[in-house]
């Protein structure tokens, strides 16, 4: 299958084109440097001589404060990006694989969302990535849109100056003796290749439409640091941030946990929970072995 990665330079992104090519796909990977999702001539231009059968979008702009400040252009990219792939796939007769996110909720349900609940966003990402989602659906029937949350990978994330969520607690613990981190947020900790591995088994079916995929239970960012610490060995003294603390320059949902109910539905739910996730991330970049020949040591 002649597969387009948009992003492919990015931290999903990067998986998704690996792991397509491992399971026989022809993969056309595309940078910010070769298409403006943006600007419909140039989606045009980019992935009509590459004639995929499926277009992979991973690119969005997805730092929140700068949504924030500069919206025209967070529209543009989510919201247009979006429609002019979905129409481009169209024309192409091309299957469309769009990666959205939990924050198109705002949080107020306090359990997990499935696919059929209301989205509400509290912030202009979450508006924005709302209306790429809503412009797909109106463009093209043959496309999966998936929402995932609190995503890290083994590549860098340009939004957040190259560092996840789990290398930026191993480097401030290697720093600091004690890191403050808050409780009052719930998410499902998604490991990129995880995702990757969902997308190239999702992609080989024909049920189209909306999906929520992420890794399996969730937590707090606590919670999530107090594992990334005992399994990497980490001494150091992680409190529970206190009330304003790191005060928020955007609302954000509390609670954005999501159930991955029609992939189980259909069967195809390919993800392990949070914590082997966390396991598997932590082997790969062999943050595991050195804590265990710390700690045999």
């Amino acid at each position: 299958m002649r597969v387009a990665v948009i992003g492919a330079n990015g931290q999903l992104g990067t998986d998704v084109a690996e792991e397509f090519t491992r399971n026989g796909g022809e993969v056309s990977s595309f940078s910010h440097d070769d298409i403006e999702i943006s600007s419909m001539d140039s989606v045009r231009t980019a992935l009509g001589p590459a004639l995929p059968e499926l277009i992979v979008n991973t690119a969005a702009m997805h730092n929140v404060e700068k949504c924030e400040q500069e919206l025209a252009q967070a529209y543009a990219v989510n919201a247009i990006g979006a429609r002019n792939l979905a129409a481009t796939a169209r024309e192409l007769e091309a299957v469309l694989i769009h990666v959205s996110t939990d924050y198109v909720f705002d949080g107020s349900k306090g359990k997990p969302y499935v696919e059929t609940d209301p989205a509400v966003p509290l912030n202009v990402y979450g508006i924005t990535k709302l209306a790429g989602e809503l412009f797909i659906r109106a463009t093209t029937d043959r496309y999966f849109i998936l929402r995932t949350s609190a995503l890290y990978g083994r590549s860098p994330c340009r939004a957040k100056a190259g560092r996840n969520f789990v290398d930026l607690m191993l480097k401030l613990a290697g720093e600091r003796d004690q890191i403050s981190v808050v409780t009052d947020e719930v998410v499902s900790p998604t490991y990129t290749m995880d995702l990757a591995k969902q997308i190239v088994m999702l992609s080989g079916t024909n049920q189209f439409g909306l999906y929520h995929a992420t890794a399996e239970g969730s937590c707090t960012w606590h919670e999530f640091a107090k594992m990334i610490f005992e399994l990497t060995n980490s001494k150091v003294n992680l409190r529970v941030a206190a009330p304003n603390e790191f005060p928020g320059k955007v609302r954000r949902p509390k609670y954005s946990v999501l159930e991955n109910q029609r992939l189980k539905t259909l069967g195809v739910n390919s993800f392990q929970s949070w914590e082997d996730g966390l396991k598997s991330y932590l082997e790969s970049t062999h943050r595991m072995d050195q804590a265990r020949v710390t700690s045999a040591s």
